[in-house]
């Protein structure tokens, strides 16, 4: 059994909330690093609440210092914050916010025209709750694309391609923009759906060509370049614009 212990919480950076973890285990001193979901803080197990609360100051320094000199180095980590009434804009859709708290077990959230009801834990730990509400909208918007990006990725199959693939799928997929499985099962990433029409076609016509060549070959990227001879300048744009777009 492992004696890893992990404490989420936030820490407050120059006016910006950022996810912070504390992970006591068996070491003999500290060390921060910045994650992909959180500013990480590995400490002894034996440290009592006087060394967490140096540690806490100690990592709060190293960020302001590290900020100072990347102002953008803690960008990916940001949580949007939702309040009742907010209005979402996902593509050329708005969708206004109905959050109310409630003494109940779990998280739940219902679109009714272009009102999205969120139905939070009154109790939830302020970091999780942010990530419940994250996952929540995705799922949401996810049902309320998915026929569009279906028809979408049929039109360019059916124009280009002409292969036969399983099903396609809309879920939240923050490590990549999207995949196409060995059973032919096309997946795009919910945060796909904030990116311009013509990228997001992009991300489908790769997937597409995974059909024809299941790799990352010569004969794969001349199968993309066929359809979209621009295909560089939107892996560009997802590159130089991707972390914005997100829940």
């Amino acid at each position: 059994m492992s004696s890893k212990k992990i404490y989420p919480s936030f820490l407050s950076v120059k006016g910006k909330k950022i996810p912070f973890q504390v992970v006591r285990e068996r070491r003999q001193s500290m060390r921060v690093a910045v994650g992909k979901r959180a500013v990480i803080l590995r400490m002894p197990s034996g440290i009592l609440a006087p060394g967490l609360e140096k540690g806490t100051t100690w990592v709060q320094n190293w960020l302001e210092e590290l900020t100072a000199k990347k102002p953008d180095a803690l960008d990916h980590l940001l949580l949007k914050s939702y309040e009742n009434g907010d209005i979402l804009e996902v593509g050329d859709r708005r969708y206004t916010l109905q959050i109310v708290y409630e003494d109940r077990k779990t998280h739940a959230a219902k679109l009714k025209g272009d009102i999205i009801k969120l139905s939070l834990v009154e109790s939830a730990d302020p970091m999780l709750l942010q990530k419940a509400i994250k996952h929540l909208l995705s799922r949401v918007v996810a049902q309320d694309f998915l026929p569009n990006i279906v028809k979408r990725v049929d039109d360019l199959n059916d124009l280009y391609f002409q292969k036969a693939f399983n099903k396609v799928s809309l879920k939240y997929n923050h490590s990549n923009w999207g995949s196409c499985s060995s059973k032919g099962n096309i997946n795009l990433s919910t945060r796909l759906l904030f990116a311009p029409q013509p990228v997001i076609d992009y991300v489908i016509v790769h997937e597409l060509a995974h059909l024809v060549e299941a790799n990352h070959s010569p004969r794969f990227w001349a199968e993309v370049k066929k359809v979209m001879p621009d295909y560089k300048d939107k892996e560009r744009f997802l590159k130089q614009n991707g972390k914005q777009f997100d829940f």
